[in-house]
């Protein structure tokens, strides 16, 4: 019985651990909300709702499908960040360097972006 319940575990976990789908870094996470900063982290499909990111660094930063509604992103560097498909509806992009970022089919419905730059940007399919 004992190793009947070591194997459905270990199926479990296996199972678990091979699933498709977007997984931030969690260190990278801890990394930004301690300091601010962390250029070229993965925080892929991250729920970073009302998150007060303001001046922070995600220069090159992998931010697909992550949830950043409301979030307070004034002045944070994004430059060349992957920000497709991500949901910044209502979000304060004021002064916020967004040059050469990837912002295909990304939700900007009522974002603020009043002095941010767009130079190069991919705004392909976004929702303005």
């Amino acid at each position: 019985m004992g190793s009947l319940l070591t194997i459905c575990c270990a199926a479990a976990v296996l199972l678990l651990g091979s699933t498709e789908g977007y997984a931030f870094d969690a260190e990278n996470l801890e990394t930004l909300e301690s300091t601010g900063t962390c250029p070229n982290c993965d925080l892929q499909g991250a729920d970073l709702r009302s998150a007060n990111l303001e001046k922070a660094d995600l220069r090159g930063a992998d931010l697909q499908d992550a949830n950043l509604e409301k979030a307070d992103l004034q002045g944070a560097n994004l430059w060349s960040a992957n920000l497709e498909k991500a949901d910044l509806q209502g979000a304060k992009l004021q002064r916020a360097e967004l040059r050469g970022a990837d912002l295909r089919k990304a939700n900007l419905q009522g974002a603020d972006l009043w002095g941010a730059n767009l130079q190069g940007a991919n705004l392909q399919d976004a929702n303005l």
